[in-house]
């Protein structure tokens, strides 16, 4: 298998969102990059981590007013929390709104187009024939995650994919579109492109359960696809 990495080249790309143009007789099938909300609250966890630091001022806070201290000397022993939850809930914010700014995820009738990276961006191709399966974990408004588990040997390192990877596949990495808008929409696409690509016959993929229900739990979003990349149900 040959996965090609064309390094740092954002600034130069010929097309948008490719290191290159495409060879004549390929074409774009579905471009897309990640929600920048669904991104920030799934992979950055801001509501998490807004919570901590809502849970952090609590305990200064209440105490105080529980002793009888007036609501603005209370209010007064948060004048360095206050500055540092600011910072770092809009650090975290601007990183997701970044990533998702200059992440884009390309579908060609020949592989799948992967740019990541916000300071140093890198072009990974991951041809259509070297995916062995793939994963979909719908999100809520028509979002979701999809995850392509590679065939052969070779490998991405975790780090260079990240957050564009499956979470907690350290020894074998598997590259993942992050919320996509319209996912299963996508999947079908992809699981279109792949058999067009490589002969193959595949069924549709299953409609999906309602978000939150226990048929959406317990069968995520899975296919079975008959020599074509599975879709499996994504637990992360």
């Amino acid at each position: 298998m040959t996965i090609e990495s064309h390094g740092h080249e954002h600034e130069f790309e010929p097309q948008y969102g490719l290191p290159e143009r495409l060879p004549a007789g390929e074409h774009i099938l579905w471009q897309g990059s990640p929600d920048f909300v669904t991104l920030a609250r799934r992979v950055f966890h801001i509501r998490t981590l807004a919570l901590y630091f809502a849970l952090l001022m609590a305990t200064m806070v209440v105490p105080a007013l529980w002793e009888g201290a007036a609501l603005l000397e209370s209010l007064a022993s948060l004048k360095w929390l206050a500055p540092l939850a600011v910072v770092g809930l809009g650090s975290v914010t601007l990183l997701a709104w970044l990533t998702a700014r200059t992440t884009v995820y390309t579908l060609t009738d020949k592989r799948i187009v992967m740019r990541v990276g916000i300071v140093l961006t890198v072009t990974f191709n991951l041809p259509l024939r070297t995916l062995a399966a793939a994963g979909l974990r719908r999100h809520a408004g028509g979002f979701g995650d999809i995850t392509l588990a590679l065939a052969g040997s070779d490998r991405i390192a975790w780090l260079q994919l990240w957050p564009s990877v499956r979470p907690w596949r350290f020894n074998q990495p598997e590259p993942m579109l992050r919320g996509v808008a319209s996912a299963e929409a996508v999947a079908q696409q992809i699981t279109h492109a792949w058999t067009t690509a490589t002969g193959g016959m595949a069924q549709a993929v299953v409609p999906a359960a309602a978000p939150g229900t226990a048929a959406a739990a317990e069968a995520g979003s899975q296919a079975t696809l008959h020599s074509a990349p599975q879709w499996r149900a994504s637990p992360t």
